[in-house]
């Protein structure tokens, strides 16, 4: 995976709280393979009509958001069933960083595992990024170094759990974050042959 250290980007606001992966990406488009790409149904339900023609008004079919890289939301952001597609289908729709006050447990491990960072923020906060973007504001710098996104002169802490935040900046995944603890791992396997030798198992 690519490392997220700093990003200056794009920003779209959100300003919808509950936003599960259903809505993420409808069951009915699961069946396409990820070679095909998600990113043209993110939200599909919510960006376009039954007749198939985007929603005026709807924020990601805003002329000025195209190729947006940091989605800004509320509460309970990617809540709902465990499925990865919906992280799919942000990803390749170019989102990089989610910031909200809060996210599903599961949609959060399975954005960390696929480079996407979902950036807690106070609530407060989170509305005042969303007037900001809504005001006029267009492009939010996400600093994961520092833990910080600075939208105009107003900066804001991001919450994120070490962990993930270590995985992010080396792009990282679970086997790659095990490997870098393998010189404890090798230490510690050949000190325990040396205490333990009766435990290995007997070869020919």
């Amino acid at each position: 995976m690519e490392p997220f250290k700093t990003l200056t980007a794009k920003a779209c606001p959100l300003p919808l709280a509950n936003v599960d992966t259903d809505q993420l990406i409808p069951a009915r488009f699961m069946k396409r393979s990820r070679a095909e790409g998600y990113g043209e149904v993110l939200l599909h339900d919510l960006r376009f009509d039954g007749d198939g023609q985007p929603v005026a008004g709807f924020p990601l079919n805003d002329p000025r958001r195209q190729d947006a890289q940091i989605l800004v939301t509320r509460r309970n952001f990617g809540s709902g069933s465990s499925r990865e597609a919906a992280v799919y289908a942000l990803a390749d729709h170019g989102f990089r960083c989610i910031v909200a006050p809060s996210f599903g447990d599961i949609f959060s491990s399975n954005a960390v595992n696929n480079g996407l960072l979902p950036a807690r923020v106070e609530e407060d906060e989170a509305e005042a990024l969303l007037a900001w973007l809504e005001d006029g504001g267009e492009t939010l710098t996400v600093d994961l170094e520092a833990c910080r996104i600075v939208a105009g002169n107003t900066v804001f802490a991001i919450q994120i759990d070490p962990v993930w935040r270590t995985k992010l900046m080396n792009g990282w995944d679970d086997i790659d974050l095990t490997l870098s603890h393998l010189p404890a791992i090798e230490a510690f396997t050949a000190a325990d042959r040396r205490a333990r030798p009766w435990a290995l198992p007997v070869r020919d």
